[in-house]
C-alpha cells in the first residue's frame, strides 16, 4: 500500500525496494531521473499498462524537485514510453512494449558491447549469487515471503510475450530481500547491462521449463535460508543462460 494515497500498486510491487528508485545523486538530475524510470519500465518493475506512483511519492523517493519530474516524464511521454491521463483513475501510465525476440537484434547487440560481455557476465554471476546468500541468511517478514512467492508464480504462469519480464522482475526481487539498497542497485545496474540481449533471446519452451526447476530451486533455498543451496542453484541457473546466450551466438 502506497502511504501517499493509499494505492496498492500493481499488486504489490515493491517499488520502494532500492532496485531502481533510489535517490538521485549525480549533477544532471534530469538525465538521471529519465534514465531511473527507462530502467524500471525496461527492467519489468513496471509493465505495459501499469500506473507509475504518484509524484510527490516517486519524486521523493527519487530525492528531486516535482518540477524535474515533471520535465523528465514529458520527455519520457515525448518518446512514446509513458502517457498521462487526466481524472479520478489518472496518471503516468506506462506505453512502452518490450520489442519481440530477434535474434538478428542479438547478434547486433553482442557485436556491440564486445568484450564488454564477458565482463558483463561475470559481474552478473558474482553480484547475484552473492545476493541470493544474503537473501538466504535474512529473517524475511511475512510481507517479504508473500510478496517473492507471488513473483515466482507470475513467473511460472507468465504467457511468452510476458516471460522476460518477469523473470528480471523475479531476480530483481532477490536483490531486494537482501535489505542492501548498494546491491539492489548493483544487480539492477548488471542487468540492465545485459538486457537487451536477454529480450533478444527467443523464449523456447524447453529452457523456459528447465529455468522454471531452478527458479523454484532458488526460492525454496532462500525461504528456507538454506545458504548454501542458495549459492549452488542461482549459480546453476546464471550459467545455463550464458551458455544460452553463447549457444545462440553460435
Amino acid at each position: 500500500m502506497d502511504p501517499a494515497d493509499g494505492v496498492d500498486w500493481q499488486g504489490g510491487v515493491d517499488w520502494q525496494g532500492g532496485a531502481i528508485f533510489r535517490p538521485v545523486r549525480t549533477g544532471n538530475a534530469f538525465e538521471e531521473t529519465v534514465q531511473r524510470i527507462l530502467e524500471a519500465v525496461k527492467l519489468g518493475v513496471f509493465g505495459y499498462g501499469d500506473r507509475l506512483p504518484p509524484e510527490r511519492a516517486l519524486a521523493a523517493r527519487l530525492g528531486v524537485s516535482r518540477e524535474t519530474l515533471r520535465e523528465a516524464l514529458h520527455s519520457l511521454q515525448a518518446a512514446d514510453c509513458v502517457e498521462s491521463r487526466r481524472g479520478r483513475y489518472g496518471g503516468t501510465f506506462v506505453t512502452y512494449r518490450q520489442p519481440a525476440p530477434d535474434l538478428g537484434e542479438l547478434r547486433r547487440a553482442v557485436q556491440d558491447m564486445g568484450a564488454e560481455l564477458e565482463d558483463a557476465l561475470t559481474y552478473r554471476l558474482v553480484l547475484e549469487t552473492g545476493a541470493a546468500e544474503q537473501a538466504a541468511r535474512r529473517p524475511l517478514t511475512e510481507e517479504q515471503r508473500e510478496r517473492f512467492t507471488r513473483h515466482l508464480t507470475e513467473l511460472e504462469q507468465a504467457p511468452p510475450a510476458e516471460y522476460r519480464r518477469l523473470d528480471s522482475r523475479f531476480h530483481l526481487a532477490v536483490a531486494e530481500l537482501t535489505g542492501s539498497p548498494s546491491l539492489a542497485a548493483g544487480v539492477a545496474e548488471s542487468r540492465m547491462r545485459l538486457n537487451d540481449l536477454l529480450n533478444a533471446i527467443p523464449v523456447l519452451p524447453r529452457n523456459i521449463d528447465h529455468a522454471a526447476v531452478q527458479h523454484r530451486a532458488m526460492a525454496e533455498a532462500i525461504l528456507s535460508g538454506d545458504v548454501p543451496a542458495a549459492r549452488r542453484a542461482t549459480e546453476e541457473h546464471l550459467e545455463g543462460t550464458a551458455a544460452l546466450l553463447r549457444g545462440f551466438l553460435g
